[in-house]
């Protein structure tokens, strides 16, 4: 059942969403060559707390931190710790924060310093199809309809679309119905409604679409070593359209 939300409770989800789009401001100026994932990690959890809100990741299914922080291969779900960046990687950092009792979702990939020009258009690709299906995003149009035009502008770029993960409804759950796979028909699955509350996010590989999980049953790299990206934003469908709950009011929407 996809859940639709009342003005109530979008009031915490923005809340949530505003808390995780500061943590991320923080991220982008923190991410420098010689930091530590770990150093990142403590960083974003500090200041969910100091906003009243908890770190919505931690202790979820067992996982240890409060950021997932995904290097380079690795597509998602990272253990932050003592591995310190180096000047030409990129790292997809995924964070979630609940506020009384509501989640907010987002995921960003940032360049460690100066990045190769392929790597720099795989970034540029996985934003631009987030956008791309966030721009569809208003009651009546068909679900499926986003994953296609996601999977489209990946793939005119001779990049890999990731099947085995995908977004999700949020709300007092970090993970409700409906999965948004970032491929698919047109056209097809349910219907968006006013109040429903998606967590849309295109993962994205150089290389082919496989990928594996590590031996700590978390880290998912790709099968065959190729760089990944991934990027995230919570919306919520109103009347006319889409409202992106983790971005700052002064930031440019793509």
């Amino acid at each position: 059942m996809i859940i639709c939300k009342s003005e109530s409770e979008l009031r915490l989800m923005r809340e949530a969403g505003r808390i995780v789009a500061e943590t991320h401001r923080l991220m982008a100026d923190a991410v420098k060559p010689g930091i530590t994932t770990g150093e990142l990690d403590a960083i974003a959890e500090k200041f969910i707390r100091s906003q009243g809100a908890l770190p919505s990741f931690k202790g979820y299914n067992g996982f240890p931190s409060s950021v997932c922080a995904s290097v380079n291969d690795e597509l998602v779900h990272g253990f932050p710790g003592s591995r310190k960046l180096n000047e030409g990687d990129i790292i997809s950092i995924d964070i979630g924060a609940q506020y009384e009792g509501y989640h907010g979702d987002s995921a960003w990939t940032y360049a460690v310093g100066k990045v190769s020009d392929e790597v720099q258009r795989l970034l540029d690709v996985t934003e631009e199809s987030l956008y791309a299906g966030l721009a569809l995003v208003k009651p009546d149009i068909r679900l499926y309809s986003i994953s296609h035009a996601i999977q489209k502008v990946i793939e005119a770029a001779g990049f890999s679309v990731v099947r085995e993960y995908v977004g999700h409804g949020i709300g007092a759950d970090l993970h409700e119905e409906p999965q948004i796979p970032n491929y698919g028909i047109p056209d097809r699955g349910p219907r968006l409604k006013p109040g429903m509350v998606l967590a849309i996010e295109p993962m994205v590989n150089i290389g082919e679409r496989y990928v594996r999980t590590l031996e700590d049953n978390w880290t998912v790299v790709t099968q065959d070593g190729s760089w990944c990206a991934h990027f995230e934003h919570t919306v919520a469908v109103t009347e006319d359209g889409f409202e992106i709950l983790t971005i700052l009011p002064q930031q440019t929407e793509g």
